[in-house]
């Protein structure tokens, strides 16, 4: 039984000691490990700094840029481990782990497919000029501003206050028009006058109404005029030209400026715009005295 202690003891004499003095060959190159990755950090510390900062003036979304130097500073100091765990000859190590990590992964990518696609969408869009927070928008069937493109939503407000979230994927899948990106936008105003108006009158008249009403108008000929229907009760016509602006409110108060201009012409020349008529045919004509005079007779003889 003794002889067992003693032959225990002197295996985990051994087995230390040899651990102490591999510790103990491996100190220079642990100390250089050590220093291999105080480097690193600080390098990474400083280098997602600087790439924050540039990445901040090209991209006004503070989760992508976070996300940026958080993915900078990670691959930094991924190559600081690598390296320092090749000082301490633990590169194999390394491999297996790299390895496991990899599969690992790969399922979880296609678990979250959908997800990955979106946040891949959003940073995308980020970087694309054509769209930008404060750009009005008309896409998916919505229309609004664009007030926030994180890694996941497009959110767009629309007229009405009320708040859009849109999968980043469905806005690079499908067209997109943006009001915003050019100065001018065209008004489109429709109307009608009474079959007893002068139709050449009626076409000068709101020519040059709309080209008084509206200073980034030079001449009568930039406003479009052009009569569409015989109507119920009026004859149809719209009008059509340019103003300066790029948001949805432009336009809707272009569309009421222009309507008033054209309402205040008309009623000054006695131009009627005549409200919609209805025709009601009976095919029993309504004889109304003569109903009245049976009603007298009938109560007359009860009487």
């Amino acid at each position: 039984m003794t002889d067992e202690l003693n032959k225990a003891y002197e295996l985990l004499s051994n087995k230390l000691i040899g651990w102490l003095n591999a510790i103990i060959k491996n100190i220079p190159n642990l100390i250089i490990a050590i220093i291999v990755l105080v480097v690193f950090y600080y390098v990474a510390k400083y280098v997602s700094r600087l790439v924050g900062k540039l990445v901040s003036k090209k991209v006004h979304q503070d989760s992508l840029v976070n996300i940026i130097t958080k993915m900078v500073a990670i691959v930094i100091i991924a190559a600081g481990l690598f390296l320092a765990l090749g000082v301490l000859n633990l590169s194999k190590t390394l491999e297996t782990l790299i390895g496991a990590a990899g599969v690992s992964g790969l399922v979880i990518g296609l678990a979250l497919q959908g997800t990955l696609s979106n946040t891949f969408a959003g940073i995308v869009l980020s970087f694309r000029k054509s769209i930008e927070l404060g750009h009005w928008v008309e896409t998916n069937g919505f229309a609004g501003e664009v007030v926030e493109i994180s890694l996941k939503n497009f959110v767009v407000k629309e007229a009405d206050n009320k708040l859009v979230m849109i999968p980043n994927k469905s806005i690079l899948e499908n067209p997109v028009k943006n009001y915003s990106l050019t100065k001018k936008m065209r008004i489109i105003v429709s109307c009608g006058v009474g079959y007893e108006s002068d139709l050449e009158q009626v076409k000068q008249l709101t020519k040059t109404a709309i080209a008084q009403q509206f200073t980034s108008i030079e001449s009568e000929d930039d406003v479009e005029f052009y009569y569409q229907e015989f109507g119920d009760s009026s004859i149809n016509f719209i009008t059509r030209f340019w103003i300066k602006g790029n948001k949805a409110k432009d336009r809707i108060t272009g569309q009421s400026d222009a309507i008033i201009a054209i309402k205040k012409a008309f009623d000054k020349e006695n131009i009627n715009i005549p409200f919609p008529i209805r025709t009601l045919q009976f095919d029993n004509k309504l004889n109304v005295a003569q109903d009245i005079e049976q009603e007298q007779e009938s109560n007359e003889a009860e009487a």
